[in-house]
């Protein structure tokens, strides 16, 4: 798969220190979730599974922030709760903080454990498990 012009434009616009963690992320993300399209989204990197949000990252204050839309229900270590809804998060300060192995085991799960996202608004903020 390719990673889209706009996402490649975000990578060259952060500190060199982000580049690597966001070219290893992406990386990653599109080895894993064959099928997926990819974009910037609210000006962040998204991967989507048929139009349903799975994983992105975006900078932060004190790092990148990896956010997997449905990682609560994934009950792997390294994810914290992110929001209201069933959003986890890792945060990485430097491309070696990256626990590639951990990554991956993420990544399987975000194909195989899904809420509906991209019908929230419709169901008026209720999410609804699709795998």
């Amino acid at each position: 798969m390719t990673i889209s012009d706009d996402i490649l434009a975000y990578h060259r616009a952060q500190i060199p220190g982000d580049v690597a963690i966001c070219e290893l992320l992406a990386g990653e993300i599109d080895a894993a979730l064959e099928g997926a399209t990819n974009k910037v989204w609210h000006r962040h990197p998204v991967w989507f599974l048929e139009g349903n949000p799975i994983v992105g990252y975006s900078r932060l204050k004190d790092g990148m922030r990896l956010m997997f839309w449905s990682g609560q229900s994934f009950d792997e270590p390294g994810l914290a709760p992110e929001g209201t809804f069933k959003a986890a998060e890792a945060r990485y300060g430097v491309a070696s903080d990256v626990d590639v192995a951990l990554l991956r085991r993420w990544l399987a799960k975000s194909r195989a454990i899904q809420w509906d996202y991209k019908n929230i608004v419709k169901r008026k903020g209720k999410l609804e498990r699709l795998k």
